[in-house]
């Protein structure tokens, strides 16, 4: 039994739908059944790109259709009114991250699956790629020790990119692009640890004809007393290394496309070179089929990418409130 699919967004971000369209195609046990775009060209290239497929110009016509999960690929600001559309028409869904833009749309959106008796989940396809997956076996094999600092930074010196990563009530603000990305693959990491706070600072110095932010940053304190720290920066022409992880046994950097780890091998100093494993984005969707079908663990709960919205939340709130800003539900 294949699960019939829909694809809610076609254009122009990246050729995200056109992506998802083929990562559901691919799969086994999925069948796409539909595009919906509210732009008539985006359809007919949809068509083009995947004949025999069923087209839609509008969400409340496609909701209507009989289908089993819909996945929403459309800008940060419409995931949640969207989502809850497919939710409470009885149909399982999947939305790109970020998730949402505020904890108040998470929460509306896990009510909705819940009261309709269906699956939300968040395209978190990131915890597949390659150097996570390899920096996750570096951390489960106790090379650093216990971890005490966790240092991620993303960006550079130049111009935000158009749209979305420009404007901030569509995107939800500069945090809302990698932030979505780094501040999931961290809580990820620790998913069982309390965070007592989240301090926030921002920066908007350069790029006055844009909305979002230049530089942002969110420092989360964890119970366990672990410090995570991410930098987001459109104005930082000299940069830092993706990961940089301290343990009490030994540490860790990216370097180039492997980990340099130094730590203690039967009380000697060892240097690794750790080289990043292959990425598996399709691995989202055969966990989705595994649920759906099979009763497998859901691999991206609804509830761990909200708790990503309300550590975003919660930084914007302490860079305004010039505090350290604890979450609702920790």
């Amino acid at each position: 039994m294949a699960l019939s699919c829909a694809v809610i967004g076609y254009g122009p971000a990246f050729n995200m739908g056109k992506a998802h369209c083929g990562w559901i195609a691919e799969t086994d046990e999925l069948e796409l059944f539909a595009v919906c775009d509210i732009d008539k060209k985006r359809t007919k290239q949809a068509k083009r790109d995947f004949p025999g497929i069923e087209t839609f110009n509008s969400a409340d016509e496609l909701v209507e259709e009989d289908f089993d999960l819909a996945t929403v690929v459309t800008p940060h600001n419409t995931h949640a009114p969207l989502a809850v559309m497919v939710l409470e028409a009885g149909k399982n869904c999947v939305v790109e991250k970020p998730m949402c833009i505020t904890v108040a749309e998470a929460d509306q959106m896990i009510s909705a699956a819940k009261e309709s008796g269906v699956v939300l989940s968040v395209f978190h396809n990131r915890r597949w790629d390659g150097d996570f997956l390899t920096l996750k076996d570096i951390l489960k094999k106790g090379l650093l020790g216990e971890v005490f600092q966790v240092e991620a930074f993303a960006g550079g010196y130049g111009h935000p990119g158009k749209w979305w990563r420009s404007e901030k009530k569509v995107s939800g603000g500069a945090m809302y692009d990698w932030g979505a990305h780094f501040l999931d693959w961290v809580l990820n990491l620790y998913p069982a640890d309390t965070i007592d706070g989240v301090a926030g600072f921002c920066h908007d110095l350069v790029w006055k004809d844009v909305s979002n932010e230049d530089d942002v940053r969110a420092i989360m304190h964890f119970r366990s007393g672990l410090v995570a720290d991410f930098q987001l920066s459109s104005i930082a022409r000299v940069g830092k290394p993706k990961w940089r992880i301290l343990g009490t046994k030994g540490a860790l950097v990216t370097a180039g496309k492997s980990f340099h780890v130094t730590t203690e091998i039967k009380g000697l100093k060892a240097d690794l070179e750790v080289p990043f494993g292959e990425s598996d984005w399709p691995g989202f969707y055969d966990n989705i089929v595994g649920h759906l079908l099979r009763g497998e663990e859901l691999a991206v709960k609804p509830e761990e990418a909200r708790r990503v919205i309300e550590v975003m939340e919660a930084a914007e709130k302490s860079w305004k409130s010039g505090k350290m800003e604890k979450l609702i539900h920790e």
